[in-house]
């Protein structure tokens, strides 16, 4: 899950709010010298985000190996570290004292005066933390366990539909537009509350939302529909509240939260909710599709879908790099000493492969499948929705591979597009033949 609830991705306005609370924090430190218009980053700092299919590049392996902890870049006089080791990661993603994600002061005059706090990511405490109290009780595994029919009826309606758009074009279907994005957009709605009058109108912003075909202002402006619709359904619930999570914090908390919170938990759901659990679903399909083994196992030996789940995460770790920590103090890790004011970046899945921690590394290896990976990070930010996270890939997988066990890509899994430089790693479309 995503933003407020997998606080371990970014979103594309997320990640634009970041880069000018940076831009702004530099243009101080450099005497008023005007960065605004800095738009390109140089590829000293982004190559990280780059992959060969589903893996990190050898690079981010070879640079684990020699220094698990090492001087990315001095970036328009910040200096910002990379860190690609298991332990030296948790070092940093569990530590609440030195390190802030605060992202408000950075912003200066206009960050503050609207109270927007960008997320539970964004957040220290006691922010962080009254925020948290009110979404943790809608997560327990007793409240979950409401949504597992719903879940199951999802699925199952999306393999039907799988199934009607594949049969309209000679058996050939995407896999993200009738499966691996419908399914957490619809469990959102569910877990929202949301009425099924207004779903069709939602799915379409969140389509607008994510359609990076169409440029960053139409994106823009798609995340601001989005936001004043959920927005608008928050001031609706706040009178007739609903049956999800939106109703529930209302009727548990009422006017301890205001409507702007409110609604920007409705959002980080929605934002948070969807792209990573997409991105899992789809590159955990091609994943499962170049291991026949594992994907036939999912339904001829049901005790290995929880761990062929936990070894997809962990492999995979979609979120490629963890919210950034600011020093609010000079701090050592793994050996080297970081300055006050730097940036230490976290690249969870260097991290989630480091063999000294994970024997199989680079491999896919059930028998050796763990819950302790980083691929919903580690620590108070730790994602608060993995375990809903964990019921639809446990879901998803062996009802994809039950209804169609001849499934094949219909081109290589070399040749789909995937996401270039995203915080978020995933691929826009995956081609399938449901009958081989």
């Amino acid at each position: 899950m995503l933003h407020t609830l997998a606080p371990y991705s970014w979103s594309v306005p997320l990640l634009e709010s970041v880069r000018g609370a940076v831009r702004r924090r530099l243009v101080a430190r450099v005497g008023g010298m005007d960065l605004s218009q800095v738009h390109r980053v140089p590829d000293r700092l982004t190559w990280p985000l780059d992959r060969v299919v589903t893996d990190p590049v050898a690079r981010l392996g070879e640079q684990r190996a020699e220094a698990p902890v090492s001087k990315l870049i001095t970036f328009l006089g910040m200096d910002i570290w990379l860190v690609t080791g298991d332990a030296e990661a948790r070092t940093v993603l569990g530590d609440q004292t030195s390190y802030s994600t605060d992202v408000r002061p950075y912003f200066g005059s206009s960050g503050a005066a609207d109270g927007d706090i960008g997320g539970l990511g964004f957040t220290d405490p006691p922010d962080h933390t009254r925020l948290r109290k009110l979404l943790t009780p809608e997560f327990t595994m007793r409240r979950l366990a409401r949504l597992k029919p719903a879940i199951d009826g999802i699925i199952e309606q999306q393999l039907d539909e799988t199934e009607r758009v594949a049969a309209e074009n000679d058996g050939v279907v995407d896999l993200v537009k009738s499966f691996a994005f419908p399914i957490p957009f619809l469990v959102i709605c569910e877990l929202l509350g949301l009425r099924d009058d207004d779903r069709e109108t939602f799915r379409a912003l969140g389509t607008a939302r994510f359609d990076v075909s169409r440029g960053g202002g139409a994106i823009m402006g798609a995340v601001g529909a989005s936001r004043e619709f959920l927005f608008a359904e928050c001031e609706r619930q706040r009178t007739d509240p609903g049956p999800g999570l939106i109703g529930q914090i209302v009727r548990e908390h009422g006017d301890e939260i205001s409507d702007f919170d409110l609604g920007g938990l409705a959002d980080g759901a929605f934002t948070g909710g969807l792209e990573t659990s997409a991105s899992m679903l789809a590159l955990g399909t091609v994943v499962l599709l170049g291991r026949p083994d594992l994907y036939a196992g999912l339904v001829t030996d049901p005790t290995t879908v929880t761990p062929t789940v936990e070894e997809l995460l962990r492999n995979l770790s979609v979120v490629q790099v963890a919210f950034p920590r600011f020093t609010k103090t000079d701090v050592v890790v793994g050996g080297q000493r970081i300055r006050k004011g730097s940036c230490v970046m976290v690249h969870l899945p260097a991290a989630d492969r480091d063999p000294r921690t994970y024997p199989a590394g680079d491999a896919i290896d059930p028998s050796r499948a763990t819950v302790s990976h980083l691929a919903f990070g580690f620590g108070f930010h730790r994602c608060v929705g993995a375990e809903l996270a964990r019921m639809e890939l446990r879901a998803a997988y062996p009802a994809l591979a039950q209804r169609f066990p001849d499934l094949t890509l219909a081109v290589p899994a070399g040749e789909l597009e995937y996401h270039a430089k995203s915080i978020v790693y995933g691929v826009e479309s995956v081609p399938v033949r449901l009958h081989g």
